[in-house]
């Protein structure tokens, strides 16, 4: 018997779980779908952000940050006229601004990689949480991201939404202690 952290329950959330959650991105596009992703969940769950994941990828142009960042008023409306994705005009703009700092990042340090990991010290973080309560919404790490993100002008990246990001991107292991993943990952680390 397998045995996986507490939230993977569905086919979806148990895939998602079992071969990317935790698992170190070091691919800026990669880095970049997750970064809006995690912004269009604000308020939803992240399965409901996973079953619109194709549609944002076809929205977004395969998230290339370069077409992303030149996206106007003409493709926001088309944007806002797509089901397959969370219409909302804020989380939208934030994305097309999000997309123009992250290239200002890549200019700066080379790479998003090399500028976002520098928050765990270039190294995955592995927490030993025994249950789904133990695992905290934000972290002095994620409060530090959020607040440099914010600054160099990102939007949608609060402390919370920086922490999501940080475990979907494997900066940090919270998988449970009993978790299969867990003993994966950390000999990644």
């Amino acid at each position: 018997m397998i045995t996986r952290c507490e939230w993977a329950k569905t086919d979806l959330m148990i895939r998602y779980h079992d071969e990317e959650w935790g698992v170190p991105v070091h691919d800026d596009r990669q880095l970049f779908e997750f970064l809006i992703l995690e912004g269009a969940q604000a308020g939803l769950s992240w399965e409901t952000i996973l079953k619109k994941r194709a549609a944002y990828r076809a929205a977004f142009e395969g998230f290339d940050v370069k077409a992303v960042a030149r996206y106007n008023g003409q493709t926001i409306r088309r944007l806002l006229a797509d089901p397959g994705i969370i219409r909302n005009r804020l989380k939208i703009a934030a994305a097309i601004d999000n997309a123009k700092a992250f290239l200002q990042v890549q200019r700066e340090f080379g790479s998003f990689d090399a500028y976002i990991w520098r928050f765990v010290g270039g190294k995955p973080k592995v927490n030993r949480r025994r249950s789904l309560r133990d695992i905290p919404a934000r972290t002095p790490d994620s409060d530090a991201m959020s607040a440099d993100l914010k600054r160099r002008g990102f939007r949608f990246v609060g402390s919370t939404i920086c922490y999501a990001f940080m475990q979907a991107v494997g900066m940090v292991n919270d998988h449970t202690v009993r978790c299969f993943r867990y003993k994966q990952l950390r000999s990644r680390a």
